[in-house]
């Protein structure tokens, strides 16, 4: 069950059929004590609820002492070649390059693999204790997605989160996050 984090969300959040969800493991674990399996399913399902409103706790009153910073009128290119930029975030992966670029600073004449143009960044500054913490990035991403906003790029470094986001999404983006972060 550990490695099929869609049934862990569903017991977690409690929308799951209890009594076939142990049919099914009753015939896995070829057993014929349903009983068994059905109150085992109810207790992993309360400390799995348990478990998860602490985490969130946690990653929420760390989101509540971060900032955000929003920079506007961004862009993100891929390249396979190393590119010579100013004022631009570079993050080397094998084969290729990604940066984080001022539009004004953008290279015209060069060869991209994917160009996104009329970005925004947001970066969220968070305490230390964030490298520490376990599941701040799935509660940003799963916010966000709820909310049906792309990133375009999502780097987590220490103590800051950066999330590239389309110009439309961006209003968006800077209201979810602003409720969550202090």
């Amino acid at each position: 069950m550990r490695n099929k984090p869609y049934l862990l969300e569903a017991l977690e959040k409690n929308i799951v059929n209890v009594s076939e969800l142990s049919r099914q493991i009753q015939n896995e674990l070829k057993t014929d004590n349903m009983s068994a399996v059905k109150a085992a399913l109810r207790r992993f399902s309360e400390e799995l609820h348990k478990h998860k409103q602490k985490r969130e706790e946690k990653v929420l009153a760390l989101l509540k002492r971060s900032s955000i910073t929003v920079y506007d009128r961004k862009s993100v290119i891929i390249t396979s070649k190393e590119v010579q930029t100013k004022d631009s975030m570079k993050v080397d992966l094998p084969g290729k390059y990604v940066y984080l670029i001022d539009e004004v600073n953008l290279p015209e004449q060069i060869s991209t693999l994917v160009r996104h143009e009329k970005c925004t960044m947001i970066i969220i500054n968070s305490p230390k204790e964030l490298e520490a913490t376990p599941g701040v990035v799935a509660f940003l991403t799963a916010v966000l997605a709820e909310q049906n906003v792309n990133m375009i790029e999502f780097i987590s470094c220490w103590t800051e989160t950066i999330i590239v986001v389309e110009k439309k999404d961006s209003l968006k983006t800077y209201e979810v996050l602003t409720n969550i972060v202090g």
